[in-house]
């Protein structure tokens, strides 16, 4: 699997992350959540931590899910 990438984060003046995935709002953390990914990202692998604050993971079935005849 590859790893997670196209994630930017900015926090804001309220304290409050926002989260996008290519451009687009993927999610909005408030309070503890946000102070905890901001100590977290800064210190590791921001990728792979808002990939799964998001829940925006590979699952490993995208290549057959493509093949399948419902998806053509």
């Amino acid at each position: 699997m590859g790893t997670p990438s196209g994630f930017e984060w900015s926090e804001r003046k309220d304290g409050s992350v926002v989260i996008t995935h290519h451009g687009q709002v993927a999610t909005v953390l408030r309070g503890r959540r946000a102070t905890d990914f901001v100590e977290d990202a800064e210190s590791g692998d921001d990728q792979e931590l808002m990939a799964r604050v998001t829940g925006n993971y590979r699952h490993g079935n995208e290549r057959t899910a493509r093949n399948h005849p419902r998806n053509r």
